[in-house]
């Protein structure tokens, strides 16, 4: 087997402006599937990020876009690609359901016992090693709840809770711009519905919720940004899988 490279740390996160005051961060040297999308929406008072990788390397130290200003910084849920940076952060919210994991994130809690390991990578972080992995705790400063609102001072994201692919995930809808940032509800690959705490039934009706919306753009937790009608095929897509004969809508 070839032997990984090992990327600097001030290169292994790479910033990409969208429309709208978003900007994409993520770790371009984690293959597509495990590479978290975290979501900066820069406001008037304060800043936004949603969701803050896997960690391996300090976060705000190496993207300056996410210092020098007020900052909250949102668990679309607590997976462990999502939140491995969250510690660096004072400002914290999650889901209420999911309190207890940002709080204390074992790996059998976070599915990092299950998917972080030397297969992510395209190459590696500095001192990477999948058997001393583990996620700091960072005990939430704020708890949310569906229809709850983060407020930037000119931007508003209302809170949609979005259970099924963990029983706290959340999505970000801002209305004014029909902006979606859909942590890992939806995003344009391969849908999971199968870890530990997953719920069929609460998946299916999350994303039938999320078709109401008036989306202009969703910015998903992995993969490239999408609109209303790739939304649409995503949505249907899986729905239709789900009721074909032989599969079901509750576990076991």
């Amino acid at each position: 087997m070839a032997t990984l490279d090992i990327i600097a740390a001030d290169r292994w996160y790479e910033t990409v402006p969208q429309a709208d005051g978003i900007t994409l961060i993520h770790e371009p040297w984690i293959k597509p599937f495990y590479r978290c999308n975290m979501w900066h929406v820069r406001g008037r008072e304060r800043d936004l990020v949603v969701d803050s990788g896997l960690g391996a390397v300090p976060l705000r130290r190496h993207v300056p876009l996410l210092t020098g200003r007020p900052l909250v910084c949102v668990a679309s849920h607590t997976h462990f690609d999502h939140i491995g940076s969250h510690h660096e952060f004072a400002d914290r919210c999650v889901h209420c359901a999911e309190a207890e994991i940002l709080a204390d994130p074992r790996n059998e809690w976070t599915a990092a016992d299950r998917y972080a390991t030397d297969e992510m990578f395209d190459a590696f972080p500095p001192d990477w090693r999948a058997d001393a992995y583990r996620v700091p705790p960072a005990p939430a400063d704020r708890l949310l709840n569906d229809g709850d609102v983060v407020d930037l001072g000119d931007r508003a994201f209302e809170v949609i809770h979005t259970p099924g692919h963990s029983p706290g995930g959340i999505a970000l809808w801002e209305k004014a711009t029909g902006t979606l940032i859909s942590g890992d509800i939806v995003y344009d690959g391969p849908l999971i519905d199968d870890a530990y705490h997953s719920d069929l039934d609460d998946y299916v009706a999350s994303l039938e919720r999320l078709l109401t919306l008036p989306v202009e753009v969703v910015h998903g937790g992995h993969f490239p940004s999408f609109g209303r009608a790739r939304l649409g095929e995503i949505v249907r897509d899986y729905l239709e899988g789900r009721r074909k004969p032989g599969c079901h809508l509750t576990p076991g």
